[in-house]
């Protein structure tokens, strides 16, 4: 066996990994209970510090070939170049903004994550206080301190009767349209 056929090659690697992530997602759907088995072995039986060295020998045994040479010339790219790079990689593949019907408007909420409040909580607050669906709810966005709301005007009217001096985990809440 020569040097060459003995190194892997990344095109063939990276369509492999692909093609096992997406019987991964076919597989799961069919026969769930026969991946939660092999899982479950898996974790018993391999440490967990070395999955990925086990999912990569995996992958070497399935018969991809990487050269190593192109990874050497990735890794000795300069900074400025791997970062523009990044940055093609990701406007490729940034997902689409949710595009907000008319009529929506953006609520300010004084509560944040600081006072234990996630999408989950807030989503699950606004659909018993306003009798309203998670579909009514067009975006949720939770900072530190506080958080924005953006659902139908009538909605966001809905919103600041129901809960503007209600205490939420132990914060008074104070709720009004955003500035933004």
């Amino acid at each position: 066996m020569d040097k060459e056929s003995n190194e892997l090659n990344l095109g063939e690697l990276e369509s492999k990994i692909q093609e096992i992530v997406d019987s991964i997602n076919n597989d799961a759907a069919s026969r769930p209970e026969e991946l939660e088995e092999i899982k479950k072995l898996i974790k018993k039986r391999v440490p967990f510090f070395t999955r990925s060295a086990f999912a990569a020998y995996l992958l070497r045994e399935v018969g991809c070939r990487y050269h190593k040479s192109e990874r050497r010339v990735k890794a000795n790219e300069p900074r400025r170049e791997r970062a523009a790079n990044q940055d093609v990689k990701t406007d490729e593949t940034k997902k689409e903004e949710r595009v907000l019907p008319e009529g929506a408007r953006t609520l300010y909420l004084n509560v944040g994550k600081m006072k234990h409040l996630y999408a989950k909580n807030l989503s699950q607050l606004l659909q018993n206080e306003l009798g309203i669906t998670r579909d009514d709810i067009y975006s949720l966005r939770i900072h530190d301190k506080y958080s924005f709301i953006t659902m139908s005007e009538e909605n966001c009217n809905k919103a600041i009767e129901a809960l503007n001096g209600k205490e939420i985990n132990g914060r008074v809440c104070q709720i009004n349209f955003s500035n933004r």
